[in-house]
């Protein structure tokens, strides 16, 4: 009894001197002077840490070996010339992975700072932009009218609206014989139509009248519309008849893992799924990177919106769950696909059949949905093409410029700077091109 007690504490103290071991990622400081970004990870201790930069798009990725977040770190400001994003995943269970989205390839080089009388250890990471990139010539377009422009996407903001179930599966049926198939089919048309009355946004519905569509075809319907959110629409069901609400509902982590790894045994069907970036040519552990970053990239945005989504529910009706709930959903798994699962009632509560059916309460739900949407896109400076009307100057280019140099003088990000000309992603400018500068962004 006495070596079992021994062995017990043994195992305590190596579980908790691991957690001891581990370095706690406190804060993250950003600063920009002239031609350099400066990144600044405030930490409890020292960590071994590796960084390396993905393209197309352009990414850089911080892996910090046997750490963890004490809390969020700080997003970069909407407005930085060279930041766009950033977003935290754990591997392995013990190490921590920073990715940080860039607007121009950059040669990232990193440091370790000691503690000292104001700071704790730190590990530095600078991000230095070629000169020339920074050398710009300011050239006044004059003409007589004074011109208006209206700053447009290349595309809208794509929903994919799912109607859930549809054709021989019914779904839930309520006491009164209500079928989820169809109320949720009326509320996914009532969604869409209000999607495709808002400037920059257009919605398509992945199943268009009462037939049935299998849940992987769903996903490539709306990976075929190149979607940027899919909202998949459904009315709960339980053995009790008195629960009620609304959820909303994100992938699991075991749900993506699994689906990543199926989709790496397949990678034949990979292409696309990073942003234009095949699997097919990418060794196994690039692969695994690429992928892993695109779904944390997905499920963190997936995140942010059924935040949204649950807060508007909240103000019409009664809530299931306060908080958003994840399963494993196949209709959630794209990879490259931000996903949410909303589950609009119980329709096993005859009170909340009788809702369902009412077409004021489904408009209800649908604008709930939209709002949810529309606040994401706001809160996160998602560029919809909204007719967002703005005071036009202009810049002829010079030699040596480049789009983010032109950008960083008018204190604007480069995806703006491309969508005020129409500019694709291959960049390519020539000198003497007038360039429109959106003002009063």
């Amino acid at each position: 009894m006495r070596k079992l007690s021994i062995l017990f504490i043994l195992v305590i103290l190596s579980i908790s001197a691991s957690f001891a071991a581990q370095t706690k990622i406190k804060s993250l400081r950003i600063s920009s002077t002239g031609d350099n970004t400066r990144l600044v990870f405030d930490v409890s201790s020292i960590p071994q840490h590796k960084i390396f930069q993905l393209k197309n798009p352009n990414r850089l990725v911080i892996d910090f070996s046997n750490a963890y977040l004490e809390k969020s770190l700080s997003q970069p400001n909407k407005s930085h010339p060279l930041l766009t994003g950033l977003r935290t995943a754990h591997r392995n269970k013990k190490d921590l992975r920073v990715v940080i989205d860039l607007q121009a390839n950059v040669k990232p080089k990193s440091f370790v700072l000691q503690a000292n009388k104001k700071y704790g250890p730190r590990i530095v990471v600078d991000l230095p932009v070629k000169n020339k990139t920074f050398v710009t010539k300011k050239t006044t377009y004059k003409s007589t009218k004074t011109f208006k422009t209206a700053i447009r996407s290349s595309k809208p903001f794509i929903v994919a609206v799912d109607a859930g179930h549809g054709g021989k599966d019914s779904g839930a049926r309520g006491k009164r014989g209500t079928l989820e198939k169809k109320v949720v089919f009326q509320i996914s048309t009532k969604l869409a139509a209000l999607i495709n009355k808002q400037p920059g946004m257009k919605a398509i519905m992945v199943r268009k009248g009462d037939y049935y569509v299998s849940l992987r075809q769903r996903m490539k319907i709306a990976r075929k519309a190149n979607a940027d959110l899919f909202v998949s629409i459904h009315a709960d069901a339980f053995t009790k008849s008195n629960v009620t609400g609304a959820s909303v509902f994100t992938l699991s982590r075991r749900g993506a893992t699994s689906e990543a790894a199926r989709w790496l045994a397949k990678q034949e069907n990979a292409a696309d799924l990073i942003g234009g970036v095949s699997l097919d040519d990418k060794d196994d552990i690039l692969a695994s990177v690429l992928l892993d970053l695109s779904q944390t990239a997905s499920q963190d945005i997936s995140q942010l919106v059924a935040n949204e989504v649950l807060k508007n529910f909240a103000r019409i009706g009664d809530l299931h769950s306060h908080k958003v709930q994840k399963a494993g959903f196949m209709v959630l798994k794209s990879p490259d696909i931000p996903s949410i699962l909303v589950e609009t009632a119980f329709i096993s509560n005859p009170k909340e059949e009788r809702r369902l059916k009412s077409s004021k309460y489904q408009m209800k739900m649908a604008q709930a949905i939209k709002k949810g949407i529309m606040s994401y896109a706001k809160n996160h400076s998602v560029a919809l093409n909204a007719s967002l009307v703005t005071d036009e100057s202009a810049h002829r280019i010079s030699k040596g410029e480049t789009l983010l140099g032109i950008a960083l003088q008018y204190g604007i990000t480069l995806d703006q700077l491309k969508r005020a000309n129409t500019i694709s992603r291959s960049n390519n400018i020539r000198v003497g091109q007038v360039l429109s500068i959106p003002v009063g962004i």
